[in-house]
């Protein structure tokens, strides 16, 4: 399946300033295959390790970390000659080993030549728990998300689609009435399939939801089991529980993440190292409230009031238990479960393209969904599921900051008027 990361290996490759590359991101979302597909296009041979599988390979890294050492010994192990700039060597599941992790500063010190790329599914885990030492301006950094929705109407055979979708978004041309149908309807189905590669390999080789919702199963289940090993016992069911709350907390009339939902016992200090393992495992996304909707707005950030998606729209619609058949055809659903769903979707697609969503509040009397810092504008964001779109909100955030424009996702074609860009749901990636 194509996806976008392949572009961003390809500048990696290319940069004088290159440095051993570390991809973070949950598991299965289609880190090594990206790592493979590239090596394999781009390199002339590679060299793939795994240290979950490969348990003795954690031996060649205790004595020293004398890279020509490392490199002869792995060659060994691989029975090809590793070669600088022309074998790509592949570190997966590096969060077993910490040596190995260091490895990659002396290599970006000594023996910059080697093109080593690693992937740790719970690296973040690892380094939250405090049991590794980051090899800070030694590496290089990609975060990887689950695939968003172009990548999936690729996946699906709808390239032109998506190259329609994306002249459109230039000028703010509407699509024809056919096409901006036929999309919606690819966005209701992305809505009940999300984002994982192998759910949407499910969808496309059976067009059956049942094995899409068996997937997004596992996968759930995985998560949990990943996170008792790097969490006490206490710790993993507070952060069953909290992971389990987020449908209840978004389909709250104000949707901030709230500790009572979990348990009426519940509280901040008992909860934190459990969200905070959440976040780092790449399974949820922190949306955290402004104060204010001025440049940066990193500085007028309100941790302690935040709302928490998942990090899948997938996982969102298998743990609601909406049935898929009702969300494809956006039938017997509520305004309330709908715009949940559109929410957790803008969220995951703002976030894959690198900006970090914030919400603001008025005193209760106003809320825009989402603000951001695009290309050096703090932007407001309303989310509407569907085309009766409304702009009290927005209108009372725009009167106060004068934003240079405002988005408006919904069910709407393209459009702008009134400093308002109409972006219909299926083209938040344009943005």
């Amino acid at each position: 399946m194509y996806r976008k990361v392949l572009g961003e290996l390809k500048e990696w490759k290319k940069s004088p300033f290159r440095k051993p590359l570390i991809i973070h991101g949950a598991r299965q979302i289609g880190k090594t295959y990206s790592m493979l597909e590239f090596g394999q296009s781009e390199y002339d041979n590679v060299a793939y390790f795994n240290f979950e599988t490969g348990s003795d390979l954690t031996g060649i890294f205790e004595n020293d970390l004398n890279p020509a050492r490392i490199i002869n010994e792995l060659s060994i192990i691989k029975s090809i000659t590793i070669l600088p700039e022309k074998t790509l060597i592949i570190f997966d599941e590096i969060q077993a080993s910490e040596k190995a992790l260091t490895f990659l500063k002396y290599i970006n010190e000594s023996a910059n030549e080697y093109h080593i790329i690693a992937a740790g599914s719970l690296l973040g885990l690892a380094l939250n728990r405090g049991n590794f030492s980051y090899p800070v301006g030694k590496v290089d950094t990609i975060n990887m998300y689950p695939m968003t929705f172009d990548e999936f109407i690729i996946a699906i055979g709808e390239t032109s689609l998506k190259d329609i979708i994306l002249e459109a978004a230039k000028i703010f041309s509407p699509l024809s009435s056919a096409l901006h149908t036929k999309a919606l309807n690819l966005y209701h189905t992305y809505l009940a399939v999300g984002g994982y590669p192998e759910a949407i390999a499910r969808y496309i080789e059976k067009r059956d939801f049942n094995f899409v919702r068996a997937v997004q199963g596992n996968i759930a289940n995985a998560y949990i089991s990943d996170m008792a090993k790097y969490s006490t016992p206490s710790d993993t069911v507070k952060a069953i529980s909290a992971y389990n709350s987020l449908p209840t907390q978004l389909a709250k009339e104000n949707s901030k993440f709230m500790y009572s939902v979990i348990g009426s016992s519940a509280r901040a200090k008992d909860y934190e190292s459990a969200l905070a393992w959440l976040i780092a495992a790449g399974v949820v996304i922190r949306c955290n409230k402004i104060t204010e909707g001025n440049l940066p707005l990193k500085v007028y950030e309100d941790n302690l009031t935040f709302k928490m998606y998942y990090s899948d729209v997938g996982l969102l619609s298998m743990k609601s238990d909406i049935p898929t058949e009702n969300i494809v055809h956006n039938l017997k659903i509520s305004d309330k479960i709908r715009g949940i769903l559109a929410e957790n979707y803008v969220a995951e697609e703002l976030s894959a393209k690198g900006i970090t969503p914030y919400y603001w509040t008025s005193d209760n009397k106003a809320k825009v969904d989402f603000v951001a810092q695009i290309d050096g504008n703090v932007i407001p964001i309303e989310v509407r599921s569907a085309d009766n779109v409304r702009a009290k909100s927005l209108k009372i955030y725009t009167d106060k900051y004068k934003p240079e424009f405002s988005y408006r996702f919904s069910a709407k074609n393209f459009g702008f008027e009134n400093g308002i860009k109409s972006v219909p749901l299926y083209g938040v990636f344009t943005v």
